[in-house]
C-alpha cells in the first residue's frame, strides 16, 4: 500500500517548514508528499524547494492563483496528482509526532475513512516554535490544552476507537481516505465557497457510499499551531450544504474530482 500525506497551505512559510521538519523525523515516510497551495508567495515556494533537496521522497508542489479561498479545487488537483492508494491529510499547521504514518498505515481498513485528533499549541509556544524553528515534543506537551490528544499510548487506543457511520466531527487537518472512496464520491466539492465545512461535507458522501468512520485517539498523535480564526463568511451556508448531503443521502457532487 503506497500513501501519500496530503498537506494544505496558504502563506504560513515557517509553519510548513516546521510541518516538513516533522515530516523528516518520521520512523516510516509516506512514498510521496502533496502540498495543496491555494495561492501562495514565493516565499512558500522557496520552504518547498529547500525540502526536496533534503527528503527522499518526492514532493509535488500543487499551486493555482490566489482568488480567495479555493481549498477544496487545489485539493482535488493534488490528490489527482498522486499514485497512492491511501491519502493521510493535514493541514499547513500542523506538527506531527515520529510515529503519525506508522500510526496511520497500522489503522488503515478498506471500507473506513479515519477521523484523528489533535492537540492545541498555545500562542505563546506557537511563536516560540516558529522563532526558534524547533520544535520538542516533550517540551511541547506540557503546554497543550487538550493533554490526552497529545499523548501516545496505543496500548489504549483501541478504548477510543470507535467505528461508526458519522461525518459530523471529522476535521481536515488529521484525515485519511482511500483514493478509490474519495474517487467514487467526485472529491471535494468545489462549490464550498470560502472556509467551512468542507471536510465534513466530504466526509459525509463517504459515509452515505456505505464507508465508516475510524476514530483515532492516542495514537497519529498530532499538534495544531495556534493562529487567528479565517473569514468565516460563507460558514453558514456550507454548513446549509452539508446538511443537505445528510438528509438527501448524496454520494457524489456535481463539481469535484472530475
Amino acid at each position: 500500500m503506497d500513501i501519500a500525506l496530503l498537506i494544505s497551505t496558504y502563506n504560513w512559510p515557517k509553519a510548513l517548514h516546521m510541518v516538513l521538519s516533522t515530516v523528516h523525523n518520521q520512523t516510516v515516510l509516506p512514498n510521496e508528499i502533496l502540498i495543496a497551495d491555494d495561492g501562495s508567495t514565493e516565499d512558500t515556494k522557496k520552504v518547498i524547494e529547500e525540502w526536496k533537496e533534503k527528503l527522499t521522497i518526492p514532493i509535488k508542489h500543487l499551486w493555482h492563483e490566489d482568488k480567495g479561498f479555493r481549498k477544496t479545487i487545489i485539493m482535488n488537483k493534488a490528490v489527482a496528482s498522486s499514485s497512492s492508494d491511501y491519502i493521510v491529510q493535514i493541514d499547513g499547521d500542523i506538527l506531527l509526532e515520529k510515529h503519525f504514518i506508522q500510526d496511520h498505515i497500522k489503522n488503515a481498513k478498506k471500507g473506513f475513512f479515519i477521523k484523528g485528533s489533535r492537540a492545541l499549541i498555545l500562542k505563546d509556544r506557537t511563536e516560540n516554535i516558529l522563532n526558534n524553528q524547533i520544535f520538542v515534543l516533550k517540551e511541547e506537551v506540557k503546554y497543550v490544552k487538550n493533554t490526552i490528544n497529545a499523548t501516545r499510548m496505543p496500548l489504549f487506543a483501541p478504548i477510543f476507537r470507535k467505528d461508526k457511520f458519522k461525518s459530523n466531527n471529522v476535521k481536515g487537518c488529521n484525515f485519511a481516505f482511500w483514493k478509490k472512496d474519495f474517487i467514487a464520491v467526485n472529491g471535494y466539492d468545489n462549490d464550498m465557497d470560502g472556509w467551512g465545512h468542507e471536510d465534513i461535507e466530504l466526509a459525509a458522501r463517504l459515509t452515505n457510499l456505505g464507508i465508516k468512520q475510524r476514530q483515532l485517539k492516542m495514537v497519529a498523535i498530532c499538534f495544531h499551531l495556534h493562529h487567528k480564526f479565517n473569514d468565516r463568511g460563507n460558514e453558514n451556508i456550507n454548513y446549509s450544504k452539508y446538511l443537505d448531503v445528510v438528509k438527501n443521502g448524496v454520494v457524489r457532487c456535481k463539481n469535484g474530482f472530475n
